[in-house]
């Protein structure tokens, strides 16, 4: 395997020298392999690991304390691949500021049931959800459990691609896809939600076909 000094790390990694000494202080990056008294030889698995960081502080905007929590399920050797991915989104759900109520964590609750899904019920995600659907309510713009039925289908088939594409990567790799794969992601699929609305509005509700520059009119009908 490819060994490198800490200068070679740290162009490789795009992490600067002092922020990769403290990476090895904190103990997030294991140490590497001693050549004499103050220097040491890194290779590629220090790369990934500190692409892994940079995407848990960089990308994610978490603290030390979470990124530990993910840090610790990869180098956990019990924990199966799930684990280490369910650690990695489990630190991206939003700790809810108020309790969520009864009826959202059951509406969540039936729907993860009449799925299926092989999840936590009542976990970090089911809670958020809840949350979330309370907030919903709170402004007037509920969903019933058809409409959030509608959503779980179309989140399921975008998660079975997501997972479909992920093959023979290492626990880091898998940790680090997991973080910028949702974080990055989820604006993706948000513009694309809003582009729908936008052309779905338009089929239905205007009156005047409207246009933007390098477009062409939106009409009844597309050939």
């Amino acid at each position: 395997m490819f060994a490198m000094w800490m200068s070679e790390l740290s162009e490789r990694s795009g992490v600067p020298v002092p922020t990769v000494k403290f990476y090895l202080r904190e103990k997030l990056l294991p140490p590497g392999v001693a050549t004499g008294a103050t220097r040491a030889v890194y290779d590629e698995r220090h790369v990934e690991r500190l692409r892994l960081i940079r995407a848990l502080v960089d990308v994610a905007g978490m603290g030390l304390d979470r990124v530990r929590a993910v840090i610790d399920a990869v180098d956990d050797t019990k924990a199966d691949l799930h684990d280490v991915l369910a650690s990695a989104h489990e630190e991206l759900s939003p700790v809810p500021s108020r309790q969520p109520s009864e009826e959202s964590r059951e509406l969540v609750a039936r729907m993860i049931k009449s799925r299926r899904w092989k999840v936590t019920n009542g976990g970090r995600h089911a809670e958020a959800l809840a949350a979330a659907l309370d907030a919903l309510d709170a402004a007037g713009q509920g969903l019933d459990a058809e409409a959030l039925a509608a959503y779980a289908d179309a989140a399921a088939d975008v998660a079975k691609n997501e997972i479909a594409s992920m093959s023979d990567v290492s626990r880091e790799g898998a940790a680090t896809y997991a973080v910028i794969g949702t974080v990055l992601a989820e604006p993706v699929l948000l513009t694309l939600r809003r582009l729908a609305h936008e052309d779905l509005s338009a089929r239905r509700f205007a009156r005047m076909p409207r246009t933007s520059l390098g477009t062409a009119p939106v009409t009844g009908k597309r050939r």
